[in-house]
């Protein structure tokens, strides 16, 4: 499983963007940056996140700044999935 391909997948289906999520790159901001991407939107985000990867989040390890990049939300799914 590619995080990148899943994540931008999600991101794609749930926020309705339309195949955008296909360009993002590390550097893409996302909280902020993305109007699809508000605050309840972001827990729909991570829902998905949770079933797609087989991981749970504590609530400690998920605020504004895991979702200021898409690279910062891909390196924070790596590091839950091992």
């Amino acid at each position: 499983m590619n995080t990148r391909t899943e994540l931008a997948a999600i991101l794609d289906e749930l926020l309705s963007l339309g195949g955008r999520a296909a360009g993002f790159d590390d550097a893409t901001a996302l909280l902020g940056a993305i109007p699809e991407l508000d605050s309840m939107a972001v827990v729909g985000v991570i829902g998905a996140i949770e079933e797609r990867f087989g991981i749970v989040f504590d609530d400690d390890e998920i605020d504004g700044a895991a979702f200021a990049s898409f690279g910062r939300l891909v390196s924070l799914i790596e590091s839950k999935i091992g």
